[in-house]
This record gives structure tokens, C-alpha cells and sequence, in this order.
């Protein structure tokens, strides 16, 4: 059998970031050429009806070796890493028996305990880190390998009875679109587990409800020389914009239950400017409050200007999953009991952010969230532990037996 740190180690060599200004799906060729990759590794430790279809999703099977029960468990993980930070070449290193200190990943960075205090957590485990260079893709790249070891482990374990089991790797969850095309019916399962989650013990079944949203902004460029009384500077209308909103709001100082407006892109000059923004609560009505708070500020500006200086666009990105899941408890109790039976505590907190498996819980798959075990996702800081990645299969391996 491959181990999952090996298993990972060979999956992080391939680049496959997504691309949120691709029109095509996958976003990203490598993707698919990913997805060919992975399902032959199915085929290869004895998975059955192993599929990729045209859109880069790869599923498969592991057969009941039991009568007990007629359901089907799902696991699913993404193939894509985060376009937020440069994901190639990674060159990943092994930290072995971590002693607590500073770890040099280059001349210019270091992954200290002071900056990062998880780390604390890990002391005599064995850390898995990055060059400085890239992100390390544990996000969801653990996940995939993870899964992949769990069912070798049960294929080369028959005696370890369980249900029927369905996996699947799916394209671009990073840009939000990470399950566009999945065909429900056709993965079959009852219910199932992305496994993409952070820190060991992580089990979420709560997201938040996300929004984007785009101010697009039109000046009125004239020569400076002769601006007086004339000049609408976009430039600094967007400026206007951004200091309108509440300056405590932002990711850096919310946590837990607490939304934010979160500024991820700006281009500006002036004549034009485009602002693009993320919402994000855990309550669904104040989600909205905090559009329409982006649709006043819209329309103060355009006030003050006396014409449409400012476009107002925004979208519905996924709802929170805990609308779905709390009716279906059982999910989450088989997680905690496969958590509890591999010594992992479990850890049970919203997400501060979303899932494949929000989206997949509104189209009639309840899906929660297990941990893959990474810290620091999206940038050269991300690491995984070693020990967290063997505990994430022992718990998938768990749940595929528990109740049989």
C-alpha cells in the first residue's frame, strides 16, 4: 500500500489550479489532464465503475462486502488549488519530529510558531512544508489522498466490512463552480463528506450564506489642466466606496458567527474603476442587510455625482448548508463516532467559507465537512502535519464501517 504521505507527496507535484476568468469547464486543462491521473489511480487499487466524464469529474466505487444496510456513502474532495498564490513548482519538505522553533522556507520567509501558534499544537509530529515559492496544495490535494488511501486500506482489508462506497474528485471549487455540472443521480449516494476541511478534528456542517459582489464605476476623464467642476475621478470614487463600509467588518477582524465584506479585487484609474467584493454571514437576513447596505452606498454616490457614476451588481453564491443538514443529524453523529473510535476530538465550528458540500446539500445531497488536516491554505505558510493526513483516513475508514 501507498501511505497518504506519499500518496500526497506525488499528488502536490501536479499543477492544477483553477481560473476564475476561464470560460471553459474545467477552468484549467491541467485539471482535466489531473483527472485522468487520478482515474487511473482508482483503477489501479481495485476501485469499480471508474468514470471521468467530460466536465473532469472523476467518480467511483468500492462495493458493499455486506447485506446489513442498503445505504450509499459518499466522499468527495477537489482537485483544484487556489489561484490566490502561485501554485507551481511546489517543492515540498519534510519536517520530521518538528521541535517547536522557526522553520526557514526560504532567505526571505520563515514559518514561526509566533506568527503561526498551531504549530505549538505539533510538536514531535512530523510537518509537511512548502519552499516559500507556492502554496502546498493541501487544500484539497490531503483530501484526495486521503481518500485514495482509505480505500486501498479497505480493498486490502476485507474482513472490514462495510457499505457501498461512492467517490468523487471534482474540478474549480476554488472559483465557486466546483459542482456545476454534478450529476447527483448518477454519484447515487444517500449522503456524503467532502473532505476538505482544516485541522484535524474539524466537522462542519454549517457555511456561511455568501454573496459577490461588483461595484463597476464610470468618471468623466477630462485633462487636469481644465478638471475644475468637470472631473469624476473613478479612481477615487472607488476610494469613496471602500471607506463606506464598516472598517471592522472585514475578515481581519471577524471570527466565528460574524460576517464581513471582504475588497478581493480593485483596478482603477480615471475614467473607470471596477471593485469586487465577497459577502458573507452565517444568517441568511443579515446577508441581505449587508447588500442592501452596498446598494445605498451605490446610491449615495450616484446622488452626489447627479448621474449614474456607479453600478451596483450582485449575486447569490451558496447558502448555508445547516438549512439542509439539520434535518439529517444522523450524518454528523457517524462522523463524530468514526472521530471518537480513531482518538480524534472533534472540533465542530461553522465554516468560514464554503464547501463543495454547500452547494451539494441544497441539490439534494446532504453533505458536512470532515478536516483534511492542512493550516495556512492559499499561501507559501500553508503546511499539513503528517500524523493529522493517517488520522483523516483512519475516520473515513470509520464511518465506511461503522454500522456494519
Amino acid at each position: 500500500m501507498t501511505t497518504v504521505k506519499d500518496r500526497f507527496l506525488e499528488l502536490i507535484l501536479h499543477d492544477t489550479q483553477s481560473d476564475e476568468n476561464s470560460d471553459t469547464y474545467p477552468s484549467t486543462e491541467s485539471q482535466l489532464a489531473f483527472g485522468e491521473i487520478l482515474a487511473e489511480k482508482c483503477r489501479k487499487i481495485g476501485l469499480t465503475e471508474v468514470n471521468i466524464d467530460r466536465y473532469g469529474y472523476v467518480t467511483a466505487t468500492l462495493p458493499a462486502n455486506t447485506e446489513k444496510s442498503t445505504k450509499i456513502i459518499g466522499f468527495l474532495a477537489h482537485m483544484d488549488t487556489s489561484p490566490d498564490a502561485p501554485g507551481s513548482p511546489v517543492k515540498a519538505r519534510v519536517i520530521a519530529n518538528y521541535d517547536g522553533k522557526d522553520i526557514p522556507l526560504n532567505k526571505k520567509l520563515t514559518l514561526s510558531p509566533t506568527e503561526f501558534p498551531d504549530l505549538t499544537k505539533y510538536i514531535g509530529q512530523d510537518l509537511i512544508v512548502t519552499d516559500g515559492n507556492t502554496l502546498l496544495g493541501t487544500d484539497d490535494k490531503a483530501g484526495i489522498a486521503e481518500i485514495l488511501t482509505a480505500m486501498e486500506f479497505l480493498i486490502a482489508n476485507p474482513q472490514i466490512l462495510h457499505e457501498k462506497i461512492r467517490i468523487a474528485f471534482t474540478p474549480d471549487e476554488e472559483i465557486g463552480k466546483g459542482v456545476d455540472f454534478f450529476d447527483i443521480p448518477f454519484f447515487g449516494a444517500d449522503y456524503a463528506y467532502t473532505v476538505d476541511g482544516g485541522e484535524i478534528g474539524e466537522l462542519e456542517s454549517e457555511t456561511f450564506n455568501a454573496s459577490s459582489l461588483v461595484f463597476k464605476i464610470t468618471g468623466k476623464s477630462v485633462h487636469p489642466g481644465t478638471a475644475k467642476g468637470v472631473m469624476v475621478n473613478a479612481a477615487l470614487v472607488a476610494t469613496e466606496i471602500i471607506n463606506s463600509f464598516p472598517p471592522t467588518e472585514t475578515p481581519a477582524h471577524t471570527e466565528g458567527y460574524e460576517g464581513f465584506y471582504h475588497l478581493s479585487n480593485i483596478t482603477a484609474e480615471v475614467g473607470k474603476a471596477h471593485l469586487v467584493y465577497i459577502l458573507r454571514d452565517h444568517d441568511s437576513t443579515k446577508l441581505k442587510e449587508k447588500e442592501q447596505t452596498a446598494i445605498k452606498i451605490a446610491e449615495k454616490i450616484n446622488k452626489k455625482y447627479g448621474y449614474t457614476a456607479v453600478q451596483c451588481e450582485i449575486k447569490s453564491q451558496y447558502r448555508n448548508m445547516h438549512e439542509i443538514i439539520k434535518n439529517h443529524m444522523h450524518i454528523m453523529d457517524r462522523a463524530k463516532l468514526a472521530m471518537q473510535a480513531a482518538n480524534v476530538v472533534p472540533i465542530i465550528k461553522p465554516i468560514r467559507g464554503g464547501t463543495d458540500g454547500a452547494r451539494l446539500s441544497f441539490m439534494g445531497l446532504p453533505c458536512p465537512n470532515i478536516f483534511a488536516g492542512g493550516h495556512n491554505a492559499h499561501g507559501p505558510f500553508e503546511y499539513i502535519p503528517v500524523q493529522s493526513m493517517e488520522a483523516a483516513v483512519r475516520v473515513i475508514v470509520n464511518i465506511c464501517k461503522i454500522n456494519c
